[in-house]
């Protein structure tokens, strides 16, 4: 499982979307911890995927991403390598 986790302590819901998971922003939605950060488990191949979060919905970018690549929107997506 590759993880994933989002700090957003006032936020009331938070999804994980990516070209995984076809941009659904109801495929995957995150489970809010008490410290604050959202975390969710997602079963990943090997390879490079390109993902955001949906929180309340608007697009945030993961802080932790070590990569970024520009989108078709004229933002960035966040990158993982698994």
């Amino acid at each position: 499982m590759t993880q994933f986790a989002f700090q957003a302590p006032t936020a009331r819901q938070v999804s994980l979307a990516g070209d995984f998971n076809n941009w659904n922003t109801k495929a995957g939605p995150m489970h809010k911890g008490p410290d604050g950060v959202w975390h969710l488990g997602v079963a990943l191949r090997p390879g490079r995927y390109e993902y955001r979060f949906f929180a309340d919905e608007a697009w945030c970018d993961d802080p932790a991403a070590k990569q970024k690549a520009a989108n078709s929107l004229g933002t960035e997506n966040c990158v993982r390598i698994v």
